[in-house]
């Protein structure tokens, strides 16, 4: 009877698994498929190549900058976001008045869309009558092209991209403090341990459950960036900004190659699953037990 209440159960994951296979299998699929095509994403024919589109992409530079790119985005704007997140969420669990309404503001901008919160900074930071360079000339300072130079608009991404996300690393650390026993901080403070001791010996090590969740997400996050590179710069100036997921767009659709695009998402997959597996094998190795 309960082998028959099991198998009557499962039927219930079924429209979740329906889902998943139509949204995320299919097209993995398919893409994977296409990558082994040259087609330019609309005739009828397409023409087997092999595995030539996985060859181009390490002779293109375009790909190799981009590639860098995702890198940069992935993992700087991920240690930014921890050490930013985590200093609030330290500040933020103390009592002082007002407190909610700082935790509120801090992860406002997480709830913005990223394509409206990458219009919205583009008239902070472009050359003629944006914000920053407005405030320079009030002081006297010459304006600068934040956004046509690709060393700088490529900080400016990630300027963006570590403040609009902050804010949920600064929720996740904040939840994992909260859950930290007082207790053990109580013993430390007796035994003479100084803050710092307290947050590197008891604190910290606990955390590393929330340390992982929050890395992870951030990093999934940065390595597939798309929607801000798109409103500020859309991979310019000279294709410098592109991150992957960007430059798969401007393949697919503006140099009508399907084939080489699907080669770039099936290499960003396969990278970003790899790394994300490293990551949370070493949280997982961290993790203090209790």
């Amino acid at each position: 009877m309960t082998g028959k209440r099991k198998r009557k159960l499962n039927w219930f994951y079924m429209p979740a698994v329906i889902i998943m296979l139509a949204f995320i299998a299919y097209p993995l699929c398919y893409a994977v498929y296409l990558s082994f095509f040259k087609w330019n994403g609309y005739s009828v024919s397409k023409d087997f190549v092999g595995i030539s589109n996985y060859i181009s992409m390490f002779k293109d530079k375009v790909f190799i900058s981009s590639l860098r790119n995702t890198l940069v985005y992935g993992f700087v704007c991920t240690f930014l976001q921890q050490v930013i997140g985590l200093t609030m969420a330290m500040f933020l669990n103390t009592k002082f008045k007002g407190r909610g309404i700082i935790r509120t503001v801090i992860y406002m901008p997480a709830m913005i869309s990223g394509l409206v919160m990458g219009y919205i900074m583009y008239f902070f930071f472009q050359l003629k009558g944006g914000v920053i360079n407005d405030i320079m000339s009030a002081f006297g300072m010459a304006g600068y092209d934040w956004l046509g130079n690709g060393t700088s608009a490529i900080g400016v991404i990630v300027f963006i991209n570590t403040w609009q996300f902050v804010g949920v690393s600064m929720v996740i650390y904040l939840a994992g403090i909260q859950g930290v026993s007082q207790s053990y901080i109580e013993a430390a403070t007796v035994d003479g341990a100084s803050a710092w001791e307290r947050f590197r010996y008891i604190i910290l090590p606990l955390l590393i459950p929330a340390l992982s969740s929050s890395v992870i997400y951030n990093l999934i996050g940065g390595l597939k960036l798309y929607d801000v590179i798109i409103a500020l710069t859309d991979g310019g100036p000279a294709k410098k900004t592109h991150s992957l997921a960007t430059y798969i767009a401007n393949r697919y659709f503006d140099a009508e190659r399907a084939g080489y695009a699907a080669a770039i998402g099936v290499f960003s997959f396969l990278m970003i699953m790899v790394i994300s597996m490293i990551v949370n094998a070493f949280f997982r190795k961290k993790e203090v037990e209790l």
